[in-house]
Order: structure tokens, then C-alpha cells, then sequence
């Protein structure tokens, strides 16, 4: 049974930091590409990066330069390091595994950013 299991969601107050994690189970990590995407009140799921099982990365626009994707293949882990947070980033996070034509997700960890 795959399993994707984020964690690292919280309140955070503007220009502040954090890093969710999403640990996999019950595939063969190493092959996905993995990602993240979020979904804020009243707004469609929305990418917001990605990385391949060779380490290529993509961000969304509004993240690059702030949030930095990375994968430990010996923990079945990959981490979103978010840094310069903004209101608008607030927004439920989503781990996805996509590979062998099956797409999984998590469901999703809470990040608040607010003052």
C-alpha cells in the first residue's frame, strides 16, 4: 500500500522559515518524480516545485528563489525548505509521487502564514 505522509505544516509569522517533509512508503522512491503543490481557500491545487528522480527541479514562479525542493532517497523522503514566507503562501501542502503511470498523494499538512 503507497503511503505519502507530509508533516512540518504550522503558523509561521511573516519572513519566517519552515521545511515539510513527506516520507513514502510502498513504492520505489528512487524512480518517482516528486512534488509538491498546495491548495489555498477558494483556489485550485497549484504546483509548486518538483523533482525528478535524476535531481532536475522546477519552481513555480511565485516560490523560486524562496523555496528549495530536495530528496533523500535513503529515507523515501523528500523536503520543501520554505524560507521568506508570505501570506499568500498559506495554503494546504500536498506531496505527490508521480511515476509507472500512477500518480499518489498525501493528504496534505497546514501551513499558516500570518502575524
Amino acid at each position: 500500500q503507497v503511503q505519502l505522509v507530509e508533516s512540518g505544516g504550522g503558523l509561521v509569522q511573516p519572513g519566517g522559515s519552515l521545511r515539510l517533509s513527506c516520507a513514502a512508503s510502498g513504492i520505489r522512491f528512487s524512480i518517482y518524480v516528486m512534488g509538491w503543490y498546495r491548495q489555498a481557500p477558494g483556489k485550485q491545487r497549484e504546483l509548486v516545485a518538483y523533482i525528478s528522480s535524476g535531481g532536475m527541479k522546477n519552481y513555480a514562479d511565485s516560490v523560486k528563489g524562496r523555496f528549495t525542493i530536495s530528496r533523500d532517497n535513503a529515507k523515501n523522503t523528500v523536503y520543501l525548505q520554505m524560507n521568506s514566507l508570505k501570506p499568500e503562501d498559506t495554503a494546504v501542502y500536498y506531496c505527490s509521487a508521480g511515476g509507472n503511470g500512477m500518480n499518489y498523494w498525501g493528504k496534505g499538512t497546514l501551513v499558516t502564514v500570518s502575524s
